[in-house]
């Protein structure tokens, strides 16, 4: 192995956390220094693993997936709103589909390189740590070195599995190496969290993880194996990289690695709880995305000290509730009818009369609510006041007007927020969308992670300091309801599930199917990150966006009458999505193959 004798230990950000955190990751940057200076110490180690933290691919308010990798530089870093649920229909915005995912160019083995670095050094110091320290720290880089595996396994399939630093001077025979087939990978992710769980202690430092985060990363990865096992046959195109295994998993695996899941899930029993400090619903679920919570597993932090702020605030709400920025992603009426009918017609197909646009949000379930951003709720003050137009009368259906052309309607349409027809305001200050400023298209805005306490004048771009819950137990107890289902153990399914369901507020089920364990995962966990890959590993991708459009739900105001109406109409840009059956995996990126040809053959149709 080669020394690295100068490694430069950039620590610009501090990042995730443990529930039972209670330090930082607060060591002052380091100069340049040498092997014996890191592993001299413990707060040697700590810089040098800081490095490692900053570069986890967790998928955040910044995870921008056709950006290198999904990781934002530059000046783009403050353009939140470019987010997968954007791609996928939870929200529309500023992609225009699927087409991103084409390859993203990830490839972090210059990260992997410096955790097999941690690993190969760490036990030639016990004697400045100790071996209990040496043991957890390892536990903590096979964790880590599990995470960083888990991101090319989803994208790629099987990758090369490499335990060791490369010497780059070595000869291209031992640094060209082959891909791993896909199974080979994924236990290769599983057997590392196993390590973690066992070396790893049950609390941390803020910004580490510990036992709890590896057997809950590990429930997630699991889960995914085993459904490219079962249902990886469908859906999906053939060629060289399936037959030779380096993608695919063979369908008779596929209850090992769902019981795996299972298993990894169940270790988190008595460990964390779901967040349930406040007895108003819609306060409570709020607030479990920013206060600190019995449910957060792993969370990966920002500062605005430190440069690493981000401006979810800033790009989820309309210009009128922020100092000097807006949103550009809405989400759809199609998410908001998982949970059912927003019974906005009457029998007749007529539109149901409002007295007030804030009218529409009663009897809804309180996670809902505290989910999306309705017409008619409040933030900092002010009112979401979304309007399309003004009808000065209204009479037919629903569907009828809809189906008209746009000129050949009969309401008053402005092109901005400030006409008013005989006084009163024709479109909303926070929209809809007419073709000026972004504002919603869909009717909608983000709630869940926004700050109701940030005042407006702060409210701006890289302002925002609440952290990503990357890992919490809402989203284990819907992994454990999942693989108990695709196990036949519907009690525990149950179980599981109308857990999640009575924090939110919702009527707890009496019976279980697997539709409704992945329609409560979708309503639990929108807007993280979860849905896009859960698309993908469910094979259902291709059948959701097959020429998909996404529909929003517009209000408009009745002069004559003075009530609201509100109509499903499809998203004002009206794009359609689509999703190619190649996009169930990334083709290994073009530059690697260049330098190494025994990552051939590339994953189908690449």
């Amino acid at each position: 192995m080669k020394i690295i004798h100068k490694l430069v230990i950039a620590l610009s950000i501090t990042v995730g956390a443990s529930v039972t955190s209670c330090q930082k990751l607060n060591i002052p940057p380091t100069n340049i220094v040498t092997p014996d200076i890191i592993y001299s110490s413990e707060a040697g180690v700590k810089s040098f693993l800081a490095t490692i933290y900053q570069n986890l691919p967790i998928e955040d308010f910044k995870f921008r997936p056709d950006a290198g990798g999904g990781i934002r530089t530059g000046s783009n870093d403050w353009e939140n709103f470019y987010n997968e649920a954007s791609c996928i229909g939870e929200e529309v915005g500023p992609f225009g589909g699927m087409d991103i995912a084409g390859g993203f160019g990830y490839w972090p083995y210059g990260d992997i390189r410096n955790v097999n670095t941690l690993i190969a050094e760490l036990p030639k110091h016990v004697a400045a740590l100790t071996q209990p320290k040496v043991d957890a720290l390892m536990g903590e880089a096979h964790f880590l070195r599990a995470y960083y595996y888990y991101a090319m396994a989803k994208r790629y399939g099987g990758v090369p599995i490499i335990t060791i630093p490369q010497d780059p001077a070595a000869p291209l025979s031992q640094l060209q190496v082959h891909r791993d087939k896909e199974q080979a990978t994924w236990d290769f992710i599983g057997a590392e969290l196993d390590l973690g769980y066992k070396m790893m202690p049950e609390t941390s430092d803020a910004g580490r993880a510990n036992r709890y985060a590896a057997a809950a990363l590990k429930s997630r990865a699991m889960l995914y194996a085993a459904c490219v096992a079962k249902y990886g046959s469908v859906n999906f195109v053939d060629g060289p990289a399936r037959s030779l295994g380096l993608v695919g998993i063979p369908a008779d695996q596929a209850a090992k690695y769902f019981q795996a899941a299972y298993d990894a899930a169940k270790l988190l029993d008595g460990k964390y709880t779901l967040y349930s400090a406040n007895s108003d619903k819609v306060q409570n679920y709020v607030d479990a995305f920013l206060k600190p919570s019995p449910e957060n597993i792993f969370i990966k932090q920002y500062s605005i000290a430190n440069h690493t702020a981000h401006s979810w605030d800033a790009t989820m709400s309309p210009r009128y509730f922020t100092a000097n920025a807006l949103s550009r992603s809405y989400p759809t009426y199609d998410l908001i009818s998982l949970w059912g009918d927003l019974q906005v017609t009457n029998s007749d197909g007529t539109p149901k009369r409002f007295d007030s646009r804030a009218d529409l949000q009663q009897g809804l379930e309180p996670r809902l609510l505290a989910t999306v951003y309705f017409p008619g709720a409040t933030l900092r003050g002010l009112t979401f006041d979304m309007q399309r137009g003004i009808y000065p009368s209204f009479s037919g259906t629903a569907a009828a007007e809809v189906a008209k052309q746009p000129n050949s309607r009969s309401y008053i349409l402005a092109g901005d927020t400030k006409t008013l027809y005989s006084g009163k305001q024709i479109i909303g200050f926070t929209g809809p969308w007419t073709g000026g400023d972004e504002l919603t298209r869909t009717g909608f805005y983000v709630r869940k992670y926004v700050d109701y306490n940030k005042p407006q004048a702060t409210v701006d771009l890289n302002r925002s300091e609440q952290p990503w819950i990357d890992l919490r137990y809402g989203e284990i107890l819907l992994n454990r309801a999942e693989a108990a289902m695709e196990l036949g153990n519907t009690g525990d399914a149950l179980t599981s599930v109308n857990l999640i369901r009575t924090r939110a507020g919702a009527t707890p089920y009496s019976s279980i199917d697997l539709d409704k364990v992945r329609k409560e995962r979708r309503m639990e966990l929108a807007f993280e990150n979860q849905y896009y890959w859960d698309l993908k590993r469910w094979r259902t991708a291709d059948v959701v966006l097959d020429r998909a459009h996404f529909k929003g739900l517009m209000p408009y105001y009745v002069f004559n009458e003075n009530k609201y109406i509100f109509m499903v109409e499809p998203e004002l840009f009206n794009r359609e999505y689509t999703f190619q059956k190649q996009f169930y995996y990334e083709g290994i990126p073009g530059d690697q193959i260049g330098k190494n040809p025994n990552l051939l053959p590339n994953n189908p149709n690449y």
